[in-house]
């Protein structure tokens, strides 16, 4: 009997239709009831409900609810009102799930959370490979920005854009490889029986725009303005040469060394010598000016300070070299002297004595395996000095004369023969002998190459630069003059200068 008793009660328990005795409420049972209550009064007891056997899946015994949901816009009264929907096993408005890209949506919801991928080796090769693609880095070139600064353009940028009218340059119109410099020279003038001779120094441009030419016994005088020739001087001895000129820095004095040892001083203006001084025992191939005191190089090695302004000229005798001084400039500020000698040395003499009353060389450098002619002070840097050395050593020095080192080298793979320095930039020339006969312009301090000169057929022997630093002479073997425009300015930028020499500070004191 107690086994029939447990099989009905666990087919009892099996039947789903029947309800549970003693459950909880359904929650369809629950919200029936509650709205019931509502609307009419109080209502059965949930046994009393449990007892009316409804279902939820009996639409009939579910009862309407009235309950109304809010107007679209809240404080407005509208005249329809919305309930819910009373349709039987229907809710609120679900879209069709099967138009949608749930794969594709649920892979980017994954990707944003997962950061392994976005390794440092993937970025970088990502970064690569849109450098190469575009030319430049996506991530760094975005054109809209929320914040922040915008990007520049990158270095190089060509703008295909063409900007009629801008008072900027734009990367496109600004030229990146630097300023035009002719390759062929200005002008070519004519130097019949030049000496070809690699340590005299025969051609100097003055303040007042002349060039100095020695050709042979004469010195010629050409002015750039006018393009008048002038006869300045002939040595009287056909045997005798002129070995070097020198202007003095205001341009109306003109010092002449001859190879007879002699040291003579014109006058431009009245075309005349104004006096001859005898010191030297051999020719005097180098010449240079510090205010009114003139230093002379001579083949015997020695160097003599004469003091133009009195009778007694020679005033000072600097002994340093062991052969001939070929290479002789005086610094800007006047503080120093730079020689250069066949014996392959460079010396720095001050301007004044020492304490035992002799001149002694503050700097001598040694480095240089050939001759030294091409000697030049840096126009902005006054302790910065270049040297050239010959064919045995074929290298451009740059020194600090207060440290004594070597700031730079550089090998010009031929015989340098002299060295200019431009005011207008930051830049300097040299001229060249064997086996390349050419003009190189230098970036300074960075020792590259901007541009190289060719058209002499022979050695170059000197060069000189006109008052304005726009334009550099230059004299060859080949007997001709070339002017190259190779630091001319821009117009736009070109300052003003001064418009009158002042005077002589000699004028009344030679004798």
């Amino acid at each position: 009997m107690a086994q029939f008793v447990f099989e009905s009660d666990l087919h009892g328990l099996l039947k789903l239709d029947t309800p549970i005795p003693n459950a909880p409420l359904a929650r369809w049972q629950r919200k029936a009831k509650e709205s019931s209550v509502s609307v009419a009064g109080p209502g059965p007891s949930p046994a009393n409900a449990s007892s009316t056997g409804l279902s939820p899946m009996k639409p009939a015994n579910r009862p309407h609810s009235t309950s109304k949901t809010p107007s679209k816009t809240p404080g407005k009264s509208g005249s329809k009102i919305q309930s819910t929907p009373t349709k039987a096993g229907r809710d609120r408005y679900i879209p069709n799930r099967s138009a949608m890209q749930m794969e594709v949506a649920s892979f980017l919801l994954t990707k944003e959370n997962d950061s392994s991928e976005d390794t440092p080796t993937k970025k970088e090769q990502q970064k690569a490979w849109a450098l190469n693609l575009n030319g430049f880095d996506v991530e760094e070139a975005k054109i809209l920005r929320l914040s922040g600064k915008p990007q520049n353009a990158p270095e190089g940028y060509q703008n295909n854009l063409k900007v009629l009218y801008s008072q900027k340059t734009t990367p496109g119109s600004s030229r990146k490889n630097g300023r035009y410099i002719p390759s062929m020279p200005d002008r070519i003038l004519d130097a019949p029986e030049i000496r070809n001779d690699y340590y005299l120094n025969l051609i100097d441009w003055s303040s007042q725009n002349f060039l100095a030419v020695a050709l042979d016994n004469s010195v010629y005088l050409w002015n750039y303005s006018s393009g008048e020739i002038i006869q300045l001087l002939q040595l009287e001895q056909p045997d005798d040469y002129i070995s070097s000129v020198s202007w003095i820095k205001e341009g109306n004095y003109l010092a002449v060394g001859t190879s007879n040892a002699e040291v003579q001083l014109w006058d431009i203006q009245q075309q005349k010598r104004l006096r001859n001084m005898i010191s030297h025992s051999s020719r005097v191939g180098s010449l240079s000016w510090n205010s009114y005191i003139l230093s002379s190089g001579a083949r015997t090695g020695h160097i003599h300070h004469h003091d133009v302004r009195v009778a007694e000229h020679h005033v000072a005798t600097l002994a340093g070299h062991t052969q001939e001084v070929c290479g002789l400039k005086w610094s800007p500020d006047g503080r120093y002297l730079a020689s250069g000698g066949n014996d392959n040395l460079v010396n720095v003499w001050p301007c004044a004595q020492g304490d035992s009353g002799d001149f002694a060389p503050v700097q001598t450098f040694t480095q240089h395996q050939g001759a030294v002619k091409a000697v030049a002070w840096c126009p902005w840097q006054s302790n910065v000095l270049a040297t050239g050395g010959g064919t045995s050593d074929r290298h451009i020095r740059i020194w600090n004369v207060c440290s004594g080192t070597c700031l730079n080298a550089v090998d010009a793979h031929s015989q340098v023969c002299s060295i200019l320095w431009s005011s207008n930039y930051k830049e300097f020339i040299s001229g060249h002998g064997f086996a390349h006969n050419q003009l190189v312009v230098w970036k300074y301090p960075t020792m590259a190459k901007v541009a190289e000169l060719k058209g002499h057929t022979a050695r170059v022997l000197n060069l000189t630069m006109s008052p304005d630093g726009s334009i550099v002479a230059s004299a060859a073997a080949d007997e001709t003059l070339r002017l190259w425009r190779c630091f001319e300015m821009d117009p736009v930028k070109k300052k003003e200068k001064a418009g009158s020499a002042k005077s002589s500070i000699i004028h009344q004191g030679i004798r």
